[in-house]
């Protein structure tokens, strides 16, 4: 076979790839490995624009609200629980799944009656975000909550076993930067409140 005459240089071989970043995967085949109420794992078969053939797990979840509540213009509601993944009991917004034919904002309310015992008379849209870019399949709509007004009577889940405390809004900010809050949702949202403020 003849040699390429002028063999391109590897910055040159680099740019004539650079398409390929953006060009989408085709799924050839799919199965569910395992499911439950609240997750479902699929295997798939994909092929990517190179033709190269691997496989692909994802973790596919429903779509998640996290509402950071403002009992005052200063003030702003956490809840604690032990998460068993972490291992470890963990400060956050209120969070939760979106149910199937439910709008986000009837699931961000209902998630904050339960877990905040507040419902909120303003929403303000923080962001819609992927919750993880590679195995896990979940999206995250995040809000301010705003004119709270209690609610009676809404429990949480029989698995959510919460304390809530009020803490100053410059102090959840810290917690945040210091590492002390992880949990991702909270992180973004009070960052990005803190932006709204202008701090």
């Amino acid at each position: 076979m003849p040699r390429d005459p002028t063999p391109r240089s590897e910055p040159e071989a680099g740019l004539a790839r650079d398409h390929l970043a953006t060009a989408p995967w085709t799924q050839r085949a799919r199965r569910t490995v395992y499911e439950n109420p609240w997750i479902r794992v699929v295997e798939d078969d994909v092929e990517l624009p190179t033709g190269h053939r691997t496989i692909y797990g994802i973790v596919q979840c429903k779509d998640a609200v996290g509402m950071l509540p403002f009992v005052d213009d200063d003030h702003v509601l956490l809840v604690q629980q032990y998460r068993y993944v972490a291992g470890r009991p963990t400060w956050e917004m209120p969070t939760g799944g979106v149910a199937d034919g439910e709008s986000r904002l009837v699931a961000a309310q209902r998630e904050l009656a339960e877990e905040a015992g507040y419902e909120a008379g303003e929403l303000v849209a923080l962001t819609t975000y992927h919750t993880s870019k590679s195995v896990v399949d979940e999206t995250a709509h995040l809000f301010e909550a705003h004119a709270l007004t209690s609610v009676i009577g809404v429990v949480p889940d029989e698995t959510e076993l919460i304390r809530r405390s009020v803490f100053a809004f410059d102090d959840v900010v810290r917690m945040v930067v210091s590492g002390e809050i992880t949990d991702s949702m909270t992180v973004i949202g009070v960052l990005l409140a803190a932006r709204r403020r202008g701090g």
